[in-house]
Protein backbone atom coordinates (compact mmCIF):
# COMPACT_ATOMS: atom_id res chain seq x y z
CA UNK A 1 0.00 0.00 0.00
CA UNK A 2 1.39 3.39 -1.05
CA UNK A 3 2.25 5.82 1.70
CA UNK A 4 1.59 9.57 1.64
CA UNK A 5 5.06 10.61 2.78
CA UNK A 6 4.09 14.27 2.80
CA UNK A 7 1.35 13.65 5.34
CA UNK A 8 2.92 10.84 7.35
CA UNK A 9 6.50 12.14 7.59
CA UNK A 10 6.16 15.91 7.19
CA UNK A 11 2.67 16.50 8.56
CA UNK A 12 1.43 18.21 5.40
CA UNK A 13 -2.39 17.93 5.20
CA UNK A 14 -4.00 16.22 2.24
CA UNK A 15 -4.48 18.52 -0.72
CA UNK A 16 -2.01 19.63 -3.36
CA UNK A 17 0.35 16.85 -4.38
CA UNK A 18 3.18 17.36 -4.75
CA UNK A 19 3.17 20.40 -2.44
CA UNK A 20 4.94 23.58 -3.49
CA UNK A 21 8.38 24.41 -2.08
CA UNK A 22 7.01 26.44 0.81
CA UNK A 23 4.57 23.75 1.89
CA UNK A 24 7.25 21.11 1.53
CA UNK A 25 9.70 22.94 3.77
CA UNK A 26 6.95 23.93 6.22
CA UNK A 27 7.38 27.65 5.56
CA UNK A 28 4.93 30.49 5.19
CA UNK A 29 4.34 31.25 1.54
CA UNK A 30 6.95 33.52 -0.05
CA UNK A 31 9.26 33.35 2.98
CA UNK A 32 12.27 35.56 2.13
CA UNK A 33 14.59 34.64 5.02
CA UNK A 34 17.19 32.33 3.45
CA UNK A 35 18.52 31.26 6.85
CA UNK A 36 15.07 30.13 7.94
CA UNK A 37 14.76 28.16 4.70
CA UNK A 38 18.05 26.37 5.40
CA UNK A 39 17.15 25.75 9.05
CA UNK A 40 13.85 24.08 8.15
CA UNK A 41 15.54 22.08 5.42
CA UNK A 42 18.17 20.70 7.81
CA UNK A 43 15.52 19.73 10.34
CA UNK A 44 13.31 17.97 7.78
CA UNK A 45 16.30 16.36 6.05
CA UNK A 46 17.41 14.77 9.33
CA UNK A 47 13.89 13.55 10.01
CA UNK A 48 13.38 11.92 6.58
CA UNK A 49 16.79 10.23 6.74
CA UNK A 50 15.41 8.02 9.55
CA UNK A 51 13.51 6.10 6.88
CA UNK A 52 16.46 5.74 4.49
CA UNK A 53 17.33 2.15 5.47
CA UNK A 54 13.89 0.71 6.15
CA UNK A 55 10.92 -0.40 4.15
CA UNK A 56 10.50 3.00 2.52
CA UNK A 57 14.11 3.69 1.54
CA UNK A 58 13.18 4.58 -2.05
CA UNK A 59 10.47 6.96 -0.91
CA UNK A 60 12.91 8.47 1.57
CA UNK A 61 15.56 9.11 -1.09
CA UNK A 62 13.00 10.65 -3.46
CA UNK A 63 11.71 12.97 -0.75
CA UNK A 64 15.24 13.95 0.27
CA UNK A 65 15.89 14.99 -3.32
CA UNK A 66 12.69 17.06 -3.36
CA UNK A 67 13.66 18.81 -0.14
CA UNK A 68 17.12 19.62 -1.50
CA UNK A 69 15.73 21.04 -4.76
CA UNK A 70 13.23 23.19 -2.88
CA UNK A 71 15.93 24.54 -0.56
CA UNK A 72 18.28 25.34 -3.45
CA UNK A 73 15.52 27.16 -5.32
CA UNK A 74 14.40 29.26 -2.35
CA UNK A 75 17.94 30.28 -1.41
CA UNK A 76 18.82 31.41 -4.96
CA UNK A 77 17.57 35.00 -5.30
CA UNK A 78 16.87 34.95 -9.03
CA UNK A 79 15.45 31.41 -9.07
CA UNK A 80 13.23 32.23 -6.09
CA UNK A 81 11.89 35.36 -7.76
CA UNK A 82 10.98 33.43 -10.88
CA UNK A 83 9.41 30.61 -8.83
CA UNK A 84 7.41 33.07 -6.69
CA UNK A 85 6.07 34.76 -9.81
CA UNK A 86 4.93 31.36 -11.09
CA UNK A 87 2.88 31.04 -7.88
CA UNK A 88 1.25 34.40 -8.50
CA UNK A 89 3.44 36.66 -6.37
CA UNK A 90 3.62 40.24 -7.60
CA UNK A 91 7.28 41.28 -7.35
CA UNK A 92 7.89 44.91 -6.42
CA UNK A 93 10.81 45.71 -8.71
CA UNK A 94 10.38 49.46 -8.55
CA UNK A 95 13.40 51.65 -7.91
CA UNK A 96 13.33 52.90 -4.34
CA UNK A 97 14.30 56.43 -5.42
CA UNK A 98 12.27 56.96 -8.60
CA UNK A 99 9.45 54.50 -8.01
CA UNK A 100 9.83 53.24 -11.59
CA UNK A 101 10.43 49.72 -12.86
CA UNK A 102 13.41 48.63 -15.00
CA UNK A 103 12.84 48.43 -18.73
CA UNK A 104 13.34 44.66 -18.70
CA UNK A 105 10.27 44.26 -16.48
CA UNK A 106 8.07 46.01 -19.04
CA UNK A 107 9.44 43.81 -21.80
CA UNK A 108 8.84 40.69 -19.69
CA UNK A 109 5.25 41.79 -19.00
CA UNK A 110 4.70 42.08 -22.74
CA UNK A 111 6.11 38.57 -23.31
CA UNK A 112 9.05 39.89 -25.36
CA UNK A 113 11.75 38.44 -23.09
CA UNK A 114 11.80 35.80 -20.36
CA UNK A 115 13.31 35.84 -16.86
CA UNK A 116 16.17 33.68 -18.15
CA UNK A 117 16.85 36.13 -20.97
CA UNK A 118 16.85 39.03 -18.48
CA UNK A 119 19.63 37.29 -16.57
CA UNK A 120 21.50 36.78 -19.85
CA UNK A 121 21.10 40.47 -20.73
CA UNK A 122 22.36 41.65 -17.33
CA UNK A 123 25.35 39.31 -17.47
CA UNK A 124 26.26 40.40 -21.02
CA UNK A 125 25.85 44.06 -20.08
CA UNK A 126 28.23 43.70 -17.12
CA UNK A 127 30.82 41.89 -19.26
CA UNK A 128 30.76 44.30 -22.19
CA UNK A 129 29.96 47.60 -20.50
CA UNK A 130 27.00 48.15 -22.84
CA UNK A 131 23.76 49.59 -21.50
CA UNK A 132 20.82 47.25 -20.97
CA UNK A 133 19.04 48.87 -23.92
CA UNK A 134 22.00 48.40 -26.29
CA UNK A 135 22.52 44.85 -25.03
CA UNK A 136 18.91 43.93 -25.83
CA UNK A 137 19.37 45.20 -29.37
CA UNK A 138 22.80 43.58 -29.80
CA UNK A 139 21.50 40.18 -28.65
CA UNK A 140 18.50 40.64 -31.00
CA UNK A 141 16.03 40.17 -28.15
CA UNK A 142 14.29 43.45 -29.06
CA UNK A 143 14.57 45.87 -31.95
CA UNK A 144 15.68 49.45 -31.41
CA UNK A 145 12.14 50.89 -31.32
CA UNK A 146 10.88 48.37 -28.78
CA UNK A 147 13.96 48.82 -26.59
CA UNK A 148 13.64 52.62 -26.73
CA UNK A 149 9.95 52.46 -25.80
CA UNK A 150 10.74 50.29 -22.78
CA UNK A 151 13.60 52.60 -21.79
CA UNK A 152 11.23 55.58 -21.99
CA UNK A 153 8.86 53.81 -19.59
CA UNK A 154 11.76 53.18 -17.19
CA UNK A 155 12.59 56.90 -17.23
CA UNK A 156 8.96 57.95 -17.06
CA UNK A 157 9.39 59.91 -20.31
CA UNK A 158 7.30 59.97 -23.52
CA UNK A 159 8.56 58.07 -26.54
CA UNK A 160 8.35 59.79 -29.94
CA UNK A 161 8.61 58.70 -33.54
CA UNK A 162 10.65 61.52 -35.08
CA UNK A 163 9.46 60.61 -38.57
CA UNK A 164 5.99 61.77 -37.49
CA UNK A 165 7.15 65.16 -36.12
CA UNK A 166 8.29 68.37 -37.82
CA UNK A 167 10.74 70.41 -35.71
CA UNK A 168 10.28 74.18 -35.53
CA UNK A 169 12.97 75.91 -37.62
CA UNK A 170 13.16 78.84 -35.21
CA UNK A 171 14.02 76.40 -32.40
CA UNK A 172 16.58 74.52 -34.48
CA UNK A 173 18.26 77.82 -35.39
CA UNK A 174 18.98 78.59 -31.74
CA UNK A 175 20.86 75.38 -30.96
CA UNK A 176 24.20 74.87 -32.76
CA UNK A 177 24.95 71.71 -34.66
CA UNK A 178 27.93 71.10 -32.36
CA UNK A 179 25.57 70.91 -29.37
CA UNK A 180 23.10 68.46 -30.90
CA UNK A 181 25.91 66.26 -32.16
CA UNK A 182 27.69 66.24 -28.82
CA UNK A 183 24.57 65.32 -26.86
CA UNK A 184 22.89 63.26 -29.63
CA UNK A 185 19.66 65.21 -29.31
CA UNK A 186 17.24 67.10 -31.54
CA UNK A 187 15.32 70.22 -30.39
CA UNK A 188 11.71 70.09 -31.58
CA UNK A 189 9.44 72.94 -30.43
CA UNK A 190 8.09 74.86 -27.44
CA UNK A 191 5.40 73.02 -25.48
CA UNK A 192 3.86 74.08 -22.14
CA UNK A 193 6.62 76.51 -21.19
CA UNK A 194 9.35 74.00 -21.98
CA UNK A 195 11.56 73.13 -24.93
CA UNK A 196 10.73 69.68 -26.24
CA UNK A 197 14.01 67.91 -27.05
CA UNK A 198 14.35 64.37 -28.39
CA UNK A 199 17.14 62.54 -26.55
CA UNK A 200 18.58 59.04 -26.56
CA UNK A 201 18.77 59.05 -22.75
CA UNK A 202 18.04 61.23 -19.74
CA UNK A 203 19.68 64.61 -20.46
CA UNK A 204 22.68 65.52 -18.33
CA UNK A 205 23.09 68.79 -16.44
CA UNK A 206 25.16 70.34 -19.25
CA UNK A 207 22.40 69.93 -21.83
CA UNK A 208 19.74 71.11 -19.38
CA UNK A 209 21.75 74.28 -18.70
CA UNK A 210 22.39 74.79 -22.42
CA UNK A 211 18.68 74.75 -23.22
CA UNK A 212 17.74 76.90 -20.24
CA UNK A 213 20.31 79.56 -21.13
CA UNK A 214 19.31 79.68 -24.79
CA UNK A 215 15.53 79.74 -24.33
CA UNK A 216 15.07 80.92 -20.75
CA UNK A 217 12.87 77.90 -20.09
CA UNK A 218 13.51 74.31 -19.02
CA UNK A 219 14.04 71.30 -21.23
CA UNK A 220 11.24 68.76 -21.67
CA UNK A 221 13.02 65.59 -22.79
CA UNK A 222 11.36 62.88 -24.83
CA UNK A 223 13.00 59.61 -25.84
CA UNK A 224 13.70 58.53 -29.42
CA UNK A 225 15.94 55.92 -30.99
CA UNK A 226 19.59 56.92 -31.59
CA UNK A 227 19.19 56.18 -35.30
CA UNK A 228 16.19 58.48 -35.73
CA UNK A 229 17.94 61.32 -33.87
CA UNK A 230 21.11 60.99 -35.95
CA UNK A 231 19.00 60.94 -39.11
CA UNK A 232 17.23 64.07 -37.89
CA UNK A 233 20.54 65.84 -37.24
CA UNK A 234 21.76 64.92 -40.72
CA UNK A 235 18.49 66.16 -42.24
CA UNK A 236 17.90 69.39 -40.33
CA UNK A 237 21.53 70.38 -39.75
CA UNK A 238 22.90 69.64 -43.20
CA UNK A 239 25.88 71.80 -44.21
CA UNK A 240 24.72 75.30 -45.18
CA UNK A 241 21.09 74.63 -44.26
CA UNK A 242 21.03 76.98 -41.28
CA UNK A 243 23.23 79.62 -39.71
CA UNK A 244 25.02 78.49 -36.57
CA UNK A 245 23.70 80.08 -33.39
CA UNK A 246 26.16 82.39 -31.61
CA UNK A 247 27.84 81.08 -28.48
CA UNK A 248 26.45 83.69 -26.09
CA UNK A 249 25.74 83.68 -22.39
CA UNK A 250 22.22 84.79 -21.46
CA UNK A 251 21.12 86.43 -18.28
CA UNK A 252 18.34 85.22 -16.00
CA UNK A 253 15.73 87.16 -17.99
CA UNK A 254 16.82 85.73 -21.32
CA UNK A 255 18.71 88.81 -22.49
CA UNK A 256 22.06 88.29 -24.10
CA UNK A 257 25.00 89.71 -22.22
CA UNK A 258 26.47 90.69 -25.59
CA UNK A 259 29.77 89.00 -24.86
CA UNK A 260 31.08 86.17 -26.95
CA UNK A 261 32.47 83.54 -24.60
CA UNK A 262 35.33 81.24 -25.38
CA UNK A 263 33.99 77.75 -25.92
CA UNK A 264 35.31 75.20 -23.37
CA UNK A 265 37.58 72.55 -24.85
CA UNK A 266 35.14 69.86 -23.69
CA UNK A 267 32.49 71.37 -25.99
CA UNK A 268 34.70 71.65 -29.08
CA UNK A 269 34.47 69.41 -32.10
CA UNK A 270 37.51 67.36 -33.12
CA UNK A 271 38.20 69.84 -35.97
CA UNK A 272 38.07 72.79 -33.58
CA UNK A 273 40.46 71.06 -31.15
CA UNK A 274 42.87 70.29 -34.00
CA UNK A 275 42.84 73.91 -35.21
CA UNK A 276 43.39 75.14 -31.64
CA UNK A 277 46.43 72.85 -31.24
CA UNK A 278 47.87 73.94 -34.58
CA UNK A 279 47.50 77.62 -33.70
CA UNK A 280 49.09 76.99 -30.31
CA UNK A 281 52.10 75.22 -31.80
CA UNK A 282 52.51 78.01 -34.36
CA UNK A 283 52.38 80.63 -31.60
CA UNK A 284 54.99 78.72 -29.56
CA UNK A 285 57.39 78.63 -32.50
CA UNK A 286 57.00 82.34 -33.25
CA UNK A 287 57.51 83.30 -29.61
CA UNK A 288 60.82 81.42 -29.38
CA UNK A 289 62.01 82.53 -32.84
CA UNK A 290 60.92 86.13 -32.25
CA UNK A 291 62.79 86.50 -28.98
CA UNK A 292 65.81 84.74 -30.52
CA UNK A 293 65.89 87.26 -33.38
CA UNK A 294 65.41 90.08 -30.90
CA UNK A 295 68.45 88.87 -28.94
CA UNK A 296 70.63 88.44 -32.03
CA UNK A 297 69.92 91.61 -34.02
CA UNK A 298 68.83 94.20 -31.48
CA UNK A 299 69.44 93.45 -27.83
CA UNK A 300 73.01 92.16 -28.25
CA UNK A 301 74.30 95.27 -30.06
CA UNK A 302 72.50 97.80 -27.85
CA UNK A 303 72.48 96.11 -24.44
CA UNK A 304 74.33 92.79 -24.07
CA UNK A 305 77.52 94.05 -25.79
CA UNK A 306 77.72 97.07 -23.49
CA UNK A 307 77.17 94.80 -20.48
CA UNK A 308 80.01 92.58 -21.83
CA UNK A 309 77.77 89.51 -21.80
CA UNK A 310 78.84 86.38 -23.78
CA UNK A 311 77.84 86.29 -27.44
CA UNK A 312 75.20 83.96 -28.95
CA UNK A 313 73.30 83.53 -25.67
CA UNK A 314 69.56 84.25 -26.25
CA UNK A 315 68.86 85.75 -22.86
CA UNK A 316 65.34 87.11 -23.50
CA UNK A 317 64.37 83.93 -25.37
CA UNK A 318 65.34 81.89 -22.29
CA UNK A 319 63.99 84.21 -19.60
CA UNK A 320 60.80 85.38 -21.35
CA UNK A 321 60.24 83.34 -24.50
CA UNK A 322 60.43 79.82 -23.06
CA UNK A 323 58.07 80.46 -20.09
CA UNK A 324 55.64 82.18 -22.46
CA UNK A 325 55.85 79.27 -24.92
CA UNK A 326 55.26 76.83 -22.06
CA UNK A 327 52.15 78.79 -21.06
CA UNK A 328 50.86 78.61 -24.62
CA UNK A 329 51.56 74.87 -24.68
CA UNK A 330 49.53 74.26 -21.51
CA UNK A 331 46.65 76.44 -22.69
CA UNK A 332 46.31 75.62 -26.39
CA UNK A 333 48.28 72.48 -27.20
CA UNK A 334 47.88 70.27 -24.15
CA UNK A 335 44.16 71.19 -23.97
CA UNK A 336 43.28 69.86 -20.54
Amino acid sequence: MAIDVYKEWLGIPEGQRPPDHYQLLRLVQFEDDAEKVRKNYKKLNAHVRKYATGQYSNESQSLLNELAKAMLCLTDEEAKQEYDQSLGRVIDDRDATTGRRPMTSYLQDEGIISAEQIREVKSHSERTGLSIRDTLVQLKLADADVAARAYAKELGRPFVELAELLPDDSILDQVPRSVVRRHVCLPLFIDHDGVLVACTEEPDAELQDEIRLRFNMPIRPVIATPLSINQGIAKYYAAGLRKEAAETVKGNKGKSSGKITAKPVSQMTDDEKYQRRQMGMLAMCWVVIGFGLLDTFILYDFIYKKMKLPELVPYSAIVIGLPLAYGIYNTYVKQK
